[in-house]
C-alpha cells in the first residue's frame, strides 16, 4: 500500500465522456433515480416497522434488503452525480479504496441476504408448523450477522488484493466509480495472481448464494406441486414471486459482470451493466415487493386511508 501511494496518490474518474448536454441530462435522470431509491427503500423500512401485520421474518429480512439498497446506491450515485456534473472527478487513492471496500461489502451482503431470504421462504412453505421456532428473532439476527460477516471477509480480501497492485501506467480510470475492471487496466504489476483470488472469491460468493437459492426453490416448487387446489398453489407461489424477481435481476447482472472471464476488456459494456445493478436495481426492489406482494399492498392501502382520514379531519 505504501508503494502504491508514492506512485499514485489520486485517480481521475472519467465517467461516461459524453457531450455536455447529454452529461447534464443524465445528471438529472440519475438524481431523480437516487431520490426515488432513497424514498422507496426508506418507505419500505418504515412500512415494515409501523405495520404489525408485517412483523414477520420475511419482512424483517426485506427491511434489511432495503437498508442495503440505500447504502449500496449511496456509495455509488453521489460519486456518479459529481462525475457527471464536472465531466470528470479527482478522487484520492484512499477514497477510491474506501468506495471500493464499501461497494464490495454491500454487494456481497446483498448476495448472502437474498440467499437467507430464499431459505426463509423454504422454511415457511415446506415446514410451516416449525416456522416460528426455526425463525426466532435471535436466529434472524444471526443469519443477518452471518451475511455481513461473510461479506466483510470478501470485502477485506478483495480490496487488499486490488489496492496492493502497483498503479504506475496511468491514474485515469475509464469508469464512473472505483470498480475492479477499470482498475485492473491501470496496474503495471502482474495482476494474474490477485485476479485469480478475486475471481475465486466472486465465484464463491455468487455460486454459494445461488446454490442456497436454487436448492430452496427446488423444495418450494416440489411443495407447491403437492398442493391440490389451484388457489392454494397461486397463493403460495405469490409469496415467493417478488423474491424470485429480485434474485433474477441482481444475480443476472452480477454473473454477466464478474463471471464472464474477461474483466476490464470491454469497459463500455461494463458501464451499462454496472449502471443497471448499482443504480436501477436498488430503485426497482421496493417497487417489485410493493407491486407483487398483496401484504405490502394492503399495508400501503392502510397508510393511504389514514392519510386521507387525517386530511378530512
Amino acid at each position: 500500500m505504501a508503494e502504491n501511494s508514492t506512485m499514485v496518490t489520486e485517480f481521475v474518474l472519467m465517467g461516461f465522456q459524453l457531450q455536455p448536454e447529454w452529461q447534464m441530462g443524465l445528471f438529472f435522470v440519475f438524481l431523480i433515480v437516487y431520490l426515488v431509491t432513497i424514498v422507496g427503500n426508506l418507505g419500505m423500512i418504515l412500512l415494515v416497522q409501523s405495520d404489525t401485520y408485517l412483523q414477520t421474518p420475511m419482512y424483517f429480512f426485506l427491511s434489511h434488503l432495503s437498508f442495503l439498497d440505500i447504502c449500496y446506491s449511496s456509495v455509488i450515485i453521489p460519486q456518479l452525480l459529481e462525475t457527471l456534473g464536472a465531466d470528470k472527478t479527482v478522487i484520492t487513492f484512499e477514497c477510491c479504496a474506501t468506495q471500493f471496500f464499501f461497494f464490495t461489502l454491500y454487494a456481497s451482503t446483498e448476495c448472502f441476504l437474498l440467499a437467507v431470504m430464499a431459505y426463509d421462504r423454504y422454511v415457511a412453505v415446506c415446514n410451516p408448523l416449525l416456522y416460528t421456532t426455526a425463525m426466532t428473532p435471535e436466529i434472524r439476527l444471526r443469519l443477518v450477522a452471518g451475511a455481513y460477516a461473510g461479506a466483510m471477509v470478501n470485502s477485506v480480501i478483495r480490496t487488499g488484493c486490488t489496492f496492493s497492485l502497483s498503479f504506475c501506467n496511468s491514474n485515469y480510470v475509464d469508469f464512473f466509480f472505483c470498480d475492479l475492471p477499470p482498475l485492473l487496466r491501470l496496474a503495471c504489476s502482474n495482476t494474474k495472481p490477485r485476479e485469480q483470488v478475486i475471481y475465486l472469491l466472486a465465484f464463491t460468493v455468487i455460486t454459494t448464494s445461488i446454490s442456497v437459492i436454487l436448492v430452496s426453490y427446488l423444495f418450494i416448487i416440489r411443495a407447491i406441486l403437492r398442493i391440490r387446489t389451484a388457489g392454494g398453489k397461486a397463493k403460495t407461489f405469490s409469496t415467493c414471486a417478488s423474491h424470485m424477481t429480485a434474485v433474477a435481476l441482481f444475480f443476472g447482472t452480477l454473473i454477466f459482470m464478474y463471471l464472464k472471464g474477461d474483466m476490464g476488456t470491454s469497459l463500455g459494456e461494463d458501464k451499462i451493466v454496472s449502471v443497471f445493478y448499482t443504480v436501477i436495481i436498488p430503485m426497482l426492489n421496493p417497487m417489485v415487493y410493493s407491486l407483487r406482494n398483496k401484504e405490502v399492498k394492503g399495508a400501503l392501502e392502510k397508510v393511504f386511508k389514514k392519510m386521507k382520514i387525517s386530511q378530512e379531519e
